[in-house]
């Protein structure tokens, strides 16, 4: 094992904290949109390519986390072994893990969404061509959601469903919605979340 700084984590948390969320914008802005115009030369129904996109990224932080919590169980199994302080245990295993997210097998967790997104009964796409043409989005959302976790309190998206009523602290309205409608039809974006609190707004359509 390399050797790990003690309490590096939980120091650098309000830091990193603020680049994470900061990232997750730039992922809204730029990597997203790419992504839509790269979907759009082959699907022409603009919601489907927003629902795909969607999806994609609630996946994204769901496989991120998975991993997220079988790598942590992995580590602290190894350094228990040897672990004497002064710090404690936990402490140590986050240490580690922040200091060498490099060892977060993020191609895993992309085949992993990619997988999921192919049984997803909400989204179709035309039988020649495959998810893996937005993977560069799904990376980066799997990194941005593995590097979350090691916050205190971790960061996650927002659950949402088609139909849900339409809440102004969570989301933005899409400027193509009917914005007297009272109901979310679809999602373009998830909201981010700390303990049940939304720190970033996502993004839905709302029509009637």
């Amino acid at each position: 094992l390399r050797s790990c700084s003690p309490g590096r984590a939980r120091r650098t948390n309000a830091s990193r904290r603020a680049c994470l969320v900061a990232r997750f914008g730039d992922i809204y802005a730029q990597e997203r949109l790419d992504a839509e115009t790269l979907l759009r030369t082959y699907i022409s129904d603009m919601e489907m390519v927003q629902r795909i996109i969607y999806i994609a990224a609630v996946e994204s932080f769901h496989a991120a986390k998975m991993a997220y919590r079988q790598f942590k169980i992995r580590v602290r199994e190894t350094l228990s072994l040897g672990h004497s302080g002064p710090e404690s245990l936990e402490d140590t295993v986050l240490d580690y893990i922040v200091r060498h997210e490099d060892l977060y097998d993020v191609q895993a967790s992309v085949n992993e969404v990619i997988r999921s997104m192919n049984i997803n009964p909400k989204i179709s796409f035309p039988p020649e061509i495959d998810f893996i043409v937005i993977s560069t989005l799904i990376r980066e959302l799997c990194r941005v959601a593995f590097s979350m976790q090691t916050l205190a309190p971790p960061l996650d998206v927002a659950f949402g469903t088609d139909g849900e009523l339409f809440s102004e602290t969570k989301y933005h309205r899409s400027f193509d919605s009917d914005f007297t409608a009272a109901l979310v039809a679809y999602h373009v974006w998830p909201a981010l979340m700390e303990n049940d609190v939304v720190i970033v707004k996502g993004e839905a359509v709302t029509k009637r």
